[in-house]
């Protein structure tokens, strides 16, 4: 019997809010994962450095999923001073996991079509599937010829049904439409610099813990 596969879903999540977790959630239920792995960046080497410390991203994070036991936080990452590639995090977690479980590198569709762009992207195939979660109506299909050739073929190569992702423990891509929340964590820290409410843009213990400790707020 094939083994379910554990979903991984990188981010700063500066804040984690509820576009992140219906996004999780939706992926958890059509790809028929076993878990998810929420993992906050320490060093993003693509994107500037997020605004609060990893520690309390880490912490809304922890606060966030906590009423979902299929959601697990790794703090693998803020846990490195040097910055971090994803291919290293999925290096580790194969070596801890085994050869034989299946993963799922989750992520959206401007992500996947800039993958080629990543440290080392080709190597992801070798260690994960990629599930690429889209805006229904906006299919991948449509837009995967603004790729890259390389990207392009990878993708003609190892398009998957999601039901086979726990067939085998790395090298498909699979493609899910998944309503889009219009959250996000820049629209959130904007409405906390301007003393306007966050309330159901985000759980409340998160929102709890932003107040509390003045996260984002104008020095």
């Amino acid at each position: 019997m094939s083994e379910k596969a554990i979903g991984i879903l990188g981010g700063t999540f500066d804040p984690i809010h509820y576009g992140h977790l219906r996004l999780a959630e939706e992926m958890l239920e059509l790809a028929n994962l076993r878990q998810i792995r929420f993992i906050p960046t320490g060093t993003p080497p693509h994107r500037d450095a997020p605004q609060v410390s990893a520690q309390h991203r880490s912490a809304m994070v922890r606060l966030a999923i906590a009423d979902q036991p299929a959601f697990v936080l790794d703090a693998r990452e803020v846990e490195r001073t040097t910055p971090c590639y994803t291919v290293d995090t999925l290096r580790e977690l194969r070596a801890e996991l085994g050869v034989a479980q299946p993963l799922c590198l989750l992520m959206g569709g401007d992500a996947f079509l800039q993958l080629n762009t990543w440290h080392e992207w080709e190597r992801l195939f070798e260690l994960a599937h990629i599930v690429v979660g889209y805006r229904p109506g906006f299919t991948l299909e449509d837009r995967i010829h603004t790729a890259t050739p390389a990207l392009r073929r990878h993708y003609q190569q190892r398009l998957c049904a999601a039901d086979a992702l726990s067939q085998q423990p790395a090298g498909g891509i699979a493609e899910m439409a998944i309503p889009k929340l219009e959250i996000s964590a820049t629209l959130i820290r904007s409405r906390v610099a301007e003393n306007r409410t966050i309330r159901y843009l985000l759980p409340n213990a998160v929102a709890d813990y932003i107040h509390q400790h003045h996260l984002y707020t104008p020095c």
